[in-house]
């Protein structure tokens, strides 16, 4: 169906940007006292905070803040990073410190947030035959490349719990990005199995459809390319980019040029919880996207105090698949950042998973989870069994580096405190857990 034009009489939202000027008048809002903020202002001189006037007007319920979801969802929290680590950086705020010693302190703390996890950085670096990494690049499973287009480096608003953040946080040794469109070309063109590429960030709708297109219309070139996919919150943080913003419609034709190539063209649908679908707006940036003929794939974390009701997930995917959208991943969060304030244990993970699975029709049980998405590969948490007489976490990998442990079920020994796969150990008497020995 082709895309009709937005329509040129209706009002234009601008997208206004707020961050750090504004986050204590916004703490303020939510109804944090002065210590409260101080602390929060420090977690955010560590981890990056961004909004924008939409999440702020639309989404957050702020006679709810700051326990409001949405508000947590994009909002740093006092407490969000180690206490000794929020009180130093607090007092050096407070006590007026040089630029280059808070600077200095803030990286020291950083660097023992595991910027990069998963072997990013060194295990997915896609190479040359002489040996040379390919900057902005990763190449973790054969069949899909990963790329950071320069320009794309940044979001609309950003989560909380992102495990992204060195993206956004003004250090290049921890940045990942390439703007080099025809590097990209090359690289999938000469090599025949890579099927799959997924445009990444931070968010590539940030970017203008132009430069969007330099990037994705060159690989259209590519015979053995079957799908492009995009990674985007978009869709649920600023929808008028698909609705109103002044090169909304070039977007959808870019999008029809891809699917009319015969590829597939997927957006990969960041939603964390039901309200996001609430707007008008986002429904109708839906619409407009699925009339262009791409798909529209939905993924998010299991995050604590944001989405770690069974309810939220159920209703988030019965409203997606009402509207034509397709529930993909529910993902454990990730081993980097803050992830010891916003990890749910996976034994709990799975009890939510379960029971929102239980409350959806076949349309909805697309959805996998809980995954990990780990060093070795996607792993997903297919339960609790009793094996040869002691509690075991049954797991698959969905997706590996090494394509013979795809599908393959294993066991671990139960914890009920474990929160990542190096937390989990093999049952007595097994060998290491596969991908790990």
């Amino acid at each position: 169906m082709a895309v009709q034009n937005s329509d040129p009489h209706g009002d234009r939202p601008v997208f206004r940007a707020l961050s750090l000027p504004h986050l204590d008048a916004l703490l303020a809002r939510a109804g944090l006292d002065e210590q409260d903020r101080l602390r929060a202002r420090a977690v955010a001189e560590v981890l990056p905070f961004r909004t924008n006037s939409y999440v702020v007007d639309e989404l957050i319920d702020w006679e709810a803040a700051p326990d409001d979801p949405m508000y947590r969802l994009v909002f740093p929290q006092p407490d969000m990073l180690p206490r000794a680590d929020v009180d130093r950086i607090a007092g050096m705020l407070r006590g007026g410190a040089s630029a280059d010693r808070l600077r200095a302190d803030v990286h020291d703390i950083r660097l023992r947030l595991n910027p990069h996890p998963s072997g990013q950085l060194d295990l997915n670096a896609p190479r040359l035959d002489d040996g040379e990494p390919v900057q902005g690049m990763q190449h973790k499973y054969a069949e899909t490349l990963l790329f950071f287009p320069r320009q794309g480096q940044t979001c609309h608003a950003y989560c909380s719990y992102c495990f992204r953040w060195p993206q956004f946080v003004g250090e290049p040794d921890l940045r990942m990005a390439s703007g080099d469109a025809e590097a990209l070309r090359s690289y999938v063109a000469t090599h025949p199995e890579i099927t799959s590429v997924l445009i990444t960030g931070g968010d590539p709708l940030i970017m203008s459809s132009a430069v969007l297109a330099r990037y994705i219309e060159p690989l259209l070139e590519v015979p053995h390319l079957e799908s492009v996919r995009i990674g985007t919150k978009a869709l649920s943080y600023w929808p008028h980019r698909f609705l109103t913003d002044p090169d909304a419609d070039d977007l959808l034709r870019l999008f029809e040029r891809v699917v009319a190539s015969g590829r597939n063209l997927a957006l990969m649908g960041h939603y964390s919880h039901p309200r996001e679908l609430e707007p008008t707006a986002a429904q109708r940036a839906l619409r407009r996207v699925q009339d262009s003929g791409a798909v529209v794939r939905c993924q998010a974390p299991l995050i604590r105090g944001v989405n770690d009701r069974a309810e939220d997930w159920a209703v988030l995917w019965r409203r997606l698949v009402a509207q034509g959208a397709v529930p993909y991943y529910m993902f454990v969060e990730r081993d980097t950042g803050p992830q010891d304030y916003f990890a749910v244990p996976l034994a709990r993970a799975h009890a939510l998973f379960r029971e929102a699975y239980a409350q959806v029709s076949g349309l909805a049980r697309t959805v996998r989870g809980p995954i990990m998405s780990a060093t070795p590969g996607k792993v997903q948490v297919d339960g609790v069994a009793e094996v040869a007489g002691r509690r075991a976490f049954v797991l698959h990998y969905v997706q590996a580096r090494d394509p013979e442990l795809v599908g393959r079920p294993f066991f671990a020994a139960y914890d009920p405190d474990a929160r990542w796969l190096t937390d989990l150990k093999p049952l007595p008497g097994d060998g290491p857990l596969p991908g790990l020995g």
